[in-house]
């Protein structure tokens, strides 16, 4: 089986999946780079791994865009992510298998589909091709319901995400390096930016502290929003308990993870997936996620692999930060649980694996969706989907 993948630009969220896919694949697998990395996230360190054999970059000369545009024919199966739509004209026009990786595309709202352009965009790019042999791998668990209201892929929604390397070490040698946390640590991770609201935290935490408890609050990033984040930790006198410690790369993001007790996703409708709850989830912490980050409804299960809080309301932040505030052990029982999860199910290797099998099914013609996890169903899920009632 020949696979090509089409995306922007090779990154730490897709390496780990493709190392996977090649090493099953060969030289059959080819990742195509369509554009270079933006600057700002060159700044934040991504881009920094060596890029394999199996990485085209089509924006660097062209002969290599002429390599992708015969891939893109060519090839048995094409996913496609953020890259130009001509790489799968042609193939669209056989009917060829094709799976389209995508983050929801009304996250602004409902209202895109009444601005023209884009509203001929949609319809040239899912409508016009909603019976075609192509099929949506869901980055986030909006991404169906989306489709649904645009018209499109009806049924031929896969839960998938993206899939960062998996935790290197043991839940016991994670439980080793909590055991040094007096008082429990809380993190939030991200850059500063509105729709991450890093303050819903800080309120909640304000209030947990009122009522005595007792935490340490670490906030690792940078972004616009800090000299408003520091200013509010003054204001709400929060300044024993809080750090900022500044932009981490991706590697030592995950070791302050490691080292986390509790690790908070404050995100609302704007976080497309939410890598940050992944990575989290992966290396046994126990997560409170806002309930529209798109990852939180495939990867959380209420009070058993973390805690869904209702988007936007420091009511139901500090609710859930009191549970597990006043419980480490619970705290420690549901990282456990999550990290046993995504050892499980939500890995690297498991999706590739899983991957491929959907392929091979599909390609004979059999319509094949897994039970759970990656690669099954993506049902529909709007917005209002978390009532508090569910806990």
């Amino acid at each position: 089986m020949k696979l090509t993948f089409f995306s922007n630009y090779f990154n730490h969220h897709q390496k780990a999946l493709c190392d996977c896919l090649y090493e099953k694949l060969g030289d059959d697998f080819t990742f195509v780079e369509t554009e270079p990395m933006e600057e700002f996230r060159v700044k934040m360190n991504w881009g920094k791994e060596e890029i394999p054999a199996y990485v085209l970059k089509s924006h660097e000369s062209d002969t290599n865009r002429e390599k992708a545009f015969d891939l893109g024919k060519s090839s048995d199966v094409v996913i496609i992510g953020t890259a130009d739509e001509d790489f799968i004209e042609e193939r669209m026009k056989e009917d060829r298998l094709t799976f389209r990786y995508s983050e929801r595309p009304l996250k602004e709202g409902r209202w895109k589909i009444f601005v023209p352009y884009l509203a001929k965009k949609f319809y040239r790019n899912h409508f016009s091709k909603r019976k075609k042999n192509i099929f949506i791998l869901a980055a986030g668990a909006f991404v169906s319901s989306d489709y649904r209201f645009l018209l499109s892929y009806k049924k031929k929604c896969y839960k998938f995400g993206y899939f960062p390397e998996g935790e290197q070490k043991s839940f016991r040698e994670i439980e080793t390096l909590r055991k040094k946390n007096r008082p429990m640590k809380i993190l939030w991770a991200g850059r500063f930016l509105r729709l991450k609201r890093a303050d819903l935290l800080l309120y909640a935490a304000k209030r947990c502290m009122d009522e005595g408890f007792d935490f340490r609050l670490e906030f690792v990033g940078e972004g616009k929003e800090e000299k408003h984040l520091k200013k509010l930790v003054q204001e709400l006198k929060l300044e024993n308990k809080t750090k900022f410690m500044g932009f981490l790369s991706p590697e030592e993001t995950r070791g302050e993870m490691e080292k986390a007790d509790i690790f908070v996703c404050t995100s609302n409708n704007l976080e497309g997936w939410g890598s940050v709850i992944y990575e989290a989830l992966s290396a046994g912490c126990a997560v409170i996620a806002s309930s529209k980050a798109g990852a939180t409804p495939f990867l959380i299960k209420q009070g058993r692999t973390g805690y869904v809080f209702s988007s936007g309301s420091t009511d139901s932040l500090e609710g859930k930060l009191r549970i597990l505030l006043n419980s480490p052990g619970a705290a420690n029982e549901i990282g456990r649980n999550a990290y046993i999860n995504m050892e499980k199910y939500w890995n690297p290797r498991t999706a590739a694996d899983r991957l491929l099998t959907v392929c091979e099914k599909r390609l004979k013609g059999e319509d094949f969706f897994y039970d759970k996890g990656p690669l099954s169903r993506a049902e529909y899920i709007k917005d209002t989907w978390f009532k508090e009632r569910d806990i």
